[in-house]
């Protein structure tokens, strides 16, 4: 059985969809690649009671890191893309280039381009912190407002404790 709900965020409500166990989804209202809830789909708000809390926390500064079971459903290739996505730490970035580099896929960096705007876990699968190999920001399926909105939000959170460390 396929379950969602909608969750209100500062880059606009959000949509989660999960099997009960796991979150499969994550979108935003524009998002690119935003497929239909299949026929059937259930409105369950408790089912992502967890997934809820931690988005608040993450929204508010407070989460780095989300421990939510995911299940990543995508070719073998995307699925590979989208695991490294979860390496980038918080408040950093990598280039679609560097990430191919570090699949051993150097020659790979469009096709990384395309798995990472595919990704069906926004946000908690980090694909906002890909970037062009200039630093600039390139496409983002949630538009890429939400994706320098999100990168600021993270710069925001770990300049006080970088300042904290150099003192």
């Amino acid at each position: 059985m396929i379950l969602f709900t909608t969750e209100p965020s500062p880059v606009g409500e959000l949509t989660l969809v999960g099997d009960g166990r796991s979150l499969t989804g994550l979108f935003m209202t524009d998002h690119r690649h935003r497929p239909t809830l299949p026929a059937g789909a259930r409105r369950d708000d408790s089912a992502f009671a967890a997934a809820r809390l931690q988005l608040g926390e993450y929204f508010a500064g407070e989460r780095t890191r989300f421990d939510l079971p995911v299940k990543l459903e995508g070719t073998l290739f995307q699925r590979e893309v989208w695991r490294a996505l979860r390496d980038i730490g918080y408040g950093e970035t990598e280039s679609y280039g560097a990430l191919a580099r570090r699949i051993g896929r150097p020659h790979a960096s469009r096709a990384v381009g395309l798995a990472n705007g595919r990704n069906p876990i926004s946000i908690v699968v980090p694909c906002h912190r890909v970037v062009g190999a200039s630093g600039s920001l390139t496409g983002y399926g949630g538009g890429i407002e939400h994706k320098r909105f999100l990168l600021q939000l993270e710069s925001a959170a770990v300049r006080p404790v970088l300042l904290a460390r150099a003192s």
